[in-house]
């Protein structure tokens, strides 16, 4: 369910959201996707990035549906438990922004 997700995010993108290109590397269970976010627009593509990704997020693909579908949005507890692991997450919370879900 959360493939589709990523098929309409091109889409979605509110233009300008991200003033310099920006990339999030998602591994949500044996999905692996790549979201770069810019001034230009919003490029998806499966796979890890072809360089390090300004953010890099773990989690299930059930959280992310949760999070992404249902407007749940994860507190500490998510991060300090290992259930949601980010290098910034600042940066998760300006990538659902982008997308008109904060």
């Amino acid at each position: 369910m959360t493939a589709p997700i990523f098929e309409h995010l091109a889409t979605a993108y509110l233009p300008g959201a991200f003033k310099h290109p920006t990339t999030f590397y998602f591994s949500l269970g044996t999905l692996k996707m790549t979201v770069i976010l810019g001034p230009e627009g919003c490029r998806v593509r499966e796979g890890k990035p072809a360089q390090d990704a300004n953010c890099v997020c773990k989690m299930s693909e059930e959280l992310f549906n949760r999070i992404w579908n249902d407007g749940y949005r994860p507190g500490m507890k998510e991060f300090l438990s290992g259930a949601i692991k980010s290098n910034a997450p600042g940066l998760l919370q300006e990538f659902l922004a982008a997308f008109g879900k904060d």
